[in-house]
């Protein structure tokens, strides 16, 4: 794992409740007429996720395309809310309406991450034109409770580090059950994408209040599988952590029972979620947005 020497124009959107979001393009390296792709990261994560795989499909040396990240409200770079109520899917999935309509984005390719990708099956649903080919990273309809009860126990709830040093440890100290082949430097690299950064030290790169989104007394989350009919429209692939104990092989299984363009890849050692910058994982996903590019011509001719 290397940290990215990315090249991206900064982008600011005012949703349709006056929040301001930070997001990133990462123009296509010549003129591109291929499906931009808009990347959706997890529950507290934010544009640095996408530092690997964003420049390897702009860049790319035969089929680049324009990619565009969004920090939702409350994470990374974005505004936080005064209302904690508003971190709920159904509000950032029309924040990222906004986005897209801002830049123009219909028939988009989208990599959902966890959280975003739960975002995404509900924007299938909802405005299902806005979406041409989908990736998700490590979730489906269905989110195994061990997983939710996981991130439940440290959203909001785990010390600030006191240095980036501090930030490296906690970062290996998390990861070393779901990701053992993690290095020092993966680590090093992992913290900068985790946490903002103000007067040279860390600070949280999400509002602590995203933990009161996350309450288990409701009981567990419902099953998305009407959502997911939504999907079946476009090509769907599915990147999951061979530890991920999130998304489980027999929902990955009714998912392509389900759909009929479907495909899925497992990243070997690597749990929740796949971190997206392994060689093979990147080519798969180029060559995954490459080929859809080739179907939407031929329905188009």
């Amino acid at each position: 794992m290397t940290a990215a020497a990315s090249v991206f124009d900064e982008l600011k959107c005012t949703t349709r409740d006056g929040t301001r979001l930070y997001g990133r393009h990462y123009k296509a390296r010549a003129k591109s007429t291929r499906r931009p792709v808009l990347c959706l990261a997890g529950l507290t994560r934010n544009s640095r996720d996408f530092n690997d795989i964003a420049p390897a499909l702009s860049q790319h040396a035969e089929t680049p395309r324009d990619v565009y990240t969004v920090d939702m409200r409350g994470r990374g770079l974005s505004d936080h809310d005064a209302d904690w109520r508003n971190y709920a899917i159904p509000v950032e999935m029309h924040d990222v309406i906004d986005f897209m309509t801002m830049l123009g984005l219909n028939d988009c390719g989208i990599i959902g991450t966890s959280r975003g990708g739960l975002i995404t099956h509900v924007l299938a649903a909802a405005q299902p034109t806005r979406i041409g080919a989908v990736v998700l990273n490590d979730i489906g309809p269905v989110i195994e409770f061990d997983g939710l009860v996981r991130i439940a126990g440290y959203v909001g709830r785990v010390p600030l580090p006191k240095s980036w040093d501090d930030a490296a440890r906690a970062v290996l100290s998390l990861a070393k059950r779901d990701f053992p082949g993690l290095t020092e430097r993966d680590a090093e690299v992992f913290a900068r994408q985790l946490f903002n950064e103000k007067n040279g030290r860390p600070v949280s790169g999400y509002d602590p209040k995203l933990s009161k989104c996350l309450s288990l007394l409701d009981g567990p989350i419902p099953e998305l599988w009407p959502q997911f009919e939504g999907l079946k429209r476009v090509p769907l692939m599915v990147v999951r952590g061979a530890n991920s104990d999130l998304l489980s092989v027999k929902t990955v299984d009714e998912m392509r029972r389900r759909h009929p363009n479907f495909r899925s890849i497992e990243v070997p050692g690597e749990g929740h979620a796949p971190l997206l910058r392994d060689a093979s994982t990147i080519e798969a996903i180029v060559a995954f947005f490459a080929e859809t590019d080739a179907i939407a011509k031929r329905a188009a001719a």
